[in-house]
């Protein structure tokens, strides 16, 4: 197994020629087109993503003659392919030892790698279930449907463990494969997002049609001739296959998380393929969490009772709205929800604008620096918040041209501005911390930390400094009261505690507020509180096949923003 191309030959040795300089500078590439072979990766994970994208969403309708287990099949097939491309990988690259020569120690950061591996476990005890329950009617079902969760646990192991060692590397051999292997793993993600979501979508119709057969969902999907799951010919009466039936529902949002996050990894990774990166530029920021220092627990405290409170909402919310068919508990439900996240999001808004604020009179430097998973999460944050976008205008639409007016729309009005506000403000206060360099006391203290160590001997009751450099001392003709100040000062700047000051507290503050917050708001949609289907208003406006399949398209990526400013936020909240 070689250790690169062929035509790097002529590239390495001229620039092992290059003359020698007293400043460091990066290594020239040793590739002829980086473009190209980006091209070339980009368009083979195009035509994949769109054949699996036909793929899921025609095998989600009764009239069109793909089944589901066709789509289990390709995404088998997929992620057996990605399975060996990582062990390539992982062997190559262990034997090649000029294979990984430098690392971006921006990609992959703990809380990332840690997130990946919290959604890995609930995928695995999906996947177990999911197994446990197809296992009940092997006798009436296609082998696939039990062969592919079993390869998918496979898969998520083995890319888990090649994303927690290889997150951060910058690969310079077998560029073309790596290139191409990646957007291959990137496409598996992606293919297995789509296939959990549109299954989430349709398991929640069915249930909710099997709850009220008179809902106007009902005509919408024998309209459209949604597919019925094929499990529902075969009889499930068991506890524990009941048991392995919802519990493996219930942990979808999990492994739509993981699918996410591993493709938000694997795209900063393709992007360091052939990258050298500069060594004034290549700041390491070591992960510190201070929660019970330097904080005034308010964001904390502030944080937690939203979070709890959130969590009573969606129990009282599920029970009154999925157990009762009156519209009078439907009402209160509604009401009860429409406030307690008006609330939520008008003091995420002041939050964010507060911060945003204090900006303004921050002092730090913004890093201006190259950095591939900045961009990413930037990119991620603004794409995602248009699926929010979308639902909330067409909302208001539905609202403002819709009579009469109740209470209950003037709540969802009100909702869905707030929601628009509540992202932007957000995103401005998330992309600004990220831009923002460390603090100058950090700096300035680890500098002096530095200066003192490199010296080798400090007396201050002889008054004497010896420097190894130089291996002078201080001249006898200094004054004997400078003798005495220069040691002190310098004692005291070691000794002295390190002070933060009041503007980096209340960025903690809020960033804490706000993390605590947006898991609250992702928890509650992603586990089933969604007034979008239980409010007739949209419904009514756009019609039973227009506004559910609104719903399916840009909700999934308002639950994913939610995940993703979390762990945004984690990384402001360190780097205040």
């Amino acid at each position: 197994m070689g250790c690169g191309h062929k035509d790097d030959k002529a590239s390495l040795a001229s620039s092992q020629i290059v003359p020698y300089s007293h400043q460091p500078s990066a290594p020239a590439s040793k590739e002829v087109w980086k473009k190209g072979g980006r091209m070339f990766s980009i368009l083979l994970a195009v035509h994949l993503a769109l054949l699996a994208c036909t793929l899921v969403s025609s095998g989600a309708f009764e009239k069109i003659a793909v089944h589901d287990y066709d789509v289990f099949f390709l995404l088998t097939v997929m992620m057996l392919i990605v399975i060996i491309w990582i062990i390539f990988y992982l062997v190559s690259t262990a034997r090649c030892p000029d294979a990984i020569l430098c690392r971006d120690s921006h990609a992959g950061p703990i809380w990332l790698r840690g997130g990946l591996i919290l959604f890995a476990i609930f995928s695995l005890v999906m996947d177990v279930f999911k197994i446990g329950y197809y296992s009940s009617f092997y006798s009436c079902l296609s082998a696939i449907k039990i062969i592919y969760p079993i390869v998918q646990a496979i898969f998520v192991v083995v890319q888990t463990y090649f994303l927690w060692i290889s997150a951060k590397d910058c690969v310079h051999v077998h560029l073309n494969v790596t290139r191409c292997g990646l957007m291959l793993t990137l496409t598996t993600n992606l293919a297995v997002w789509m296939s959990a979501v549109t299954d989430e979508s349709v398991h929640k119709a069915h249930s909710k049609l099997k709850k009220n057969v008179t809902d106007d969902l009902l005509r919408w999907l024998l309209k459209v001739g949604m597919r019925s799951s094929s499990t529902d010919v075969c009889n499930c009466n068991s506890q524990i296959c009941q048991i392995f039936k919802n519990g493996y529902f219930w942990l979808y949002p999990f492994n739509i998380e993981y699918s996410l996050f591993a493709s938000a990894m694997v795209y900063v990774m393709w992007k360091n393929v052939g990258r050298f990166i500069e060594h004034h530029s290549h700041h390491i920021h070591r992960l510190k969490f201070r929660l019970f220092r330097r904080t005034f627990f308010v964001g904390i405290v502030l944080g937690l009772i939203i979070l709890v409170s959130g969590l009573g909402v969606l129990i009282v919310y599920e029970v009154q709205v999925n157990s009762n068919t009156e519209s009078t508990k439907k009402s209160q439900a509604l009401t009860m929800y429409y406030i307690f996240n008006i609330v939520c999001l008008g003091l995420m808004s002041l939050v964010c604008i507060g911060g945003s604020v204090i900006y303004r009179f921050d002092k730090r430097d913004m890093d201006r620096h190259k950095n591939p998973t900045r961009t990413l999460d930037v990119a991620l944050l603004m794409g995602a918040a248009l699926g929010q976008y979308a639902i909330s205008y067409y909302s208001i639409v539905a609202i403002v041209a819709s009579t009469p007016r109740d209470a209950i729309s003037a709540l969802n009005l009100t909702y869905a501005l707030l929601m628009i506000a509540q992202h932007t403000f957000q995103n401005i206060f998330i992309i600004e911390g990220l831009h923002r360099q460390p603090p100058k006391e950090d700096h300035k203290h680890g500098s002096r930390q530095k200066d003192l160590c490199g010296l080798t001997f400090v007396n201050i009751s002889a008054v004497s400094l010896r420097v190894p450099d130089s291996g002078s001392t201080l001249a006898p003709s200094t004054a004997p009261g400078a003798e005495a100040s220069l040691p002190s000062d310098l004692v005291r700047s070691l000794t002295a505690p390190k002070k933060m000051n009041w503007r980096r507290k209340c960025l903690r503050e809020i960033s804490m507020f706000l993390l605590l917050s947006n898991i609250i708001l992702w928890i509650m949609p992603a586990f089933g509180a969604r007034p979008h289907f239980d409010n007739d208003t949209e419904l009514n406006f756009y019609g039973d096949s227009m506004w559910p399949a609104i719903v399916d398209i840009c909700l999934p990526f308002g639950i994913f923003y939610r995940m993703h400013a979390v762990a945004s936020l984690l990384e402001v909240y360190i780097m205040s």
